[in-house]
């Protein structure tokens, strides 16, 4: 099934969380706390302004993102769970490439 969001609404999937903690425990997956970042799927076109102009949104699809603990609503989709969300709800876009230079 193809879903496209509509207005300002973005589709993320959810980055995994870690198994293990720092020390090397292993934590259930009903202890996991659930990550706030995540890649965006699939974007809406973007909402509209007063005078009715279509605003389009900043973020894309493949962008990493970080959002905030509760926003969002859970959705499964092919089996697949996925947030939707507005795109107000998102923080910030991840910059990857940035991280990778910093790490070496």
């Amino acid at each position: 099934m193809k879903f496209r969001p509509l207005h300002d609404r973005v589709v993320i999937r959810r980055a995994e969380g870690d198994i293990k903690s720092k020390g090397g425990i292993i934590i259930p997956d009903n202890a996991k706390e659930k990550p706030q970042e995540g890649q965006v799927i699939a974007v809406g076109p973007g909402a509209r302004d007063e005078n009715g102009a279509l605003v389009p949104l900043d973020v894309k699809a493949g962008d990493f993102i970080l959002f905030g603990k509760w926003s969002g609503t859970e959705v499964k989709i092919d089996g697949e769970e996925l947030l939707i969300m507005k795109e107000t709800d998102i923080m910030g876009v991840i910059d990857k490439g940035i991280e990778a230079k910093q790490a070496a």
